[in-house]
């Protein structure tokens, strides 16, 4: 019995359909790409309709430009403190403190989180503690922060901690607790022990609730940094906006305002970048 050949047309299907797949790939990503610039181009024409609306009515007395300032006069100011160098020594000072809170919060927050969730005793024991320091209004510790580290960068530090640890924490806590328990016993009976299930089930599993955590800590970070320098400080971009409020200066009120959306953008975009590099072995979801 003879064994039909094979057509040329049946051998080249496997790689047509690669090809297929390869070219359905292509247009996908460009369809993303062009989705991202329209998006970036919706962004940049909402912001310029705002501000420009802004300029117009103060221009024509609808809004009083004492009480909120000209989006020309306001970069003007940004420019001018930019230019000559005044905002630089300010600006070093609320990143440092910001950048520490950040850090050393988030940090006690991934430890303390992961540590609860996983000892289920200690999160009995600690959880109305717990509770109760994070309803306590963080600006009534401010002053007590003032009190214990001084006008120094130390003071701005702990009111940042206090606000970015308990993002953090909750958020850890209840991203390791919500894996999946099946995937948890399947790694057990595969023989994964308490580190490996920490590294490759775990931490990879709660990254989504940890990166969503951190966007809100940048914020909160630079806003306890700006809060301790507007309450009590000798430098810092919180100190300038209150010395430009001592003289009505509101045109320096909102410069100093400016400022900081744009650090707090420049900053989340790159947390952004982190959190794609880490969680690049998602699918990517389809618009």
């Amino acid at each position: 019995m003879t064994v039909a050949p094979v057509s040329k047309k049946t051998q080249r299907f496997p790689l047509g359909k690669e090809r297929s797949q390869a070219a359905v790939q292509r247009p996908r990503r460009k369809r993303g790409e062009a989705s991202n610039f329209s998006i970036r181009l919706g962004q940049l024409a909402l912001a310029v309709i705002v501000l420009g609306a802004w300029e117009m009515l103060g221009r024509v007395g609808v809004i009083d430009p004492f009480f909120f300032p000209l989006p020309s006069d306001i970069l003007m100011t940004v420019w001018l403190w930019v230019s000559s160098g005044f905002v630089f020594p300010h600006l070093w000072i609320t990143l440092q403190e910001s950048i520490l809170a950040f850090l050393t919060g988030a940090a006690a927050g991934l430890v303390l989180g992961f540590l609860l969730a996983r000892v289920r005793f200690l999160e009995r024991l600690l959880d109305p503690f717990l509770q109760m320091f994070n309803a306590l209004p963080r600006v009534v510790l401010a002053p007590i922060f003032l009190l214990w580290f001084g006008l120094g960068i130390w003071s701005k530090v702990a009111f940042g901690f206090t606000l970015v640890f308990f993002i953090v924490f909750f958020n850890t806590l209840e991203g390791v607790k919500s894996v999946d328990r099946v995937l948890v016993d399947n790694a057990r009976m595969l023989g994964a022990s308490e580190k490996q299930l920490l590294r490759h089930v775990f931490i990879p599993s709660a990254l989504t609730w940890i990166f969503s955590s951190l966007h809100i800590s940048v914020g909160f970070a630079i806003t306890g940094a700006v809060v301790g320098e507007y309450l009590g400080a000798s430098a810092g971009v919180g100190y300038a906006i209150a010395q430009a409020q001592g003289v009505f200066d509101t045109k320096g009120v909102f410069a100093g305002m400016f400022i900081l959306m744009f650090v707090v953008l420049i900053i989340d975009l790159l947390v952004n970048r982190l959190e794609r590099h880490l969680l690049r072995w998602r699918p990517v979801r389809s618009s």
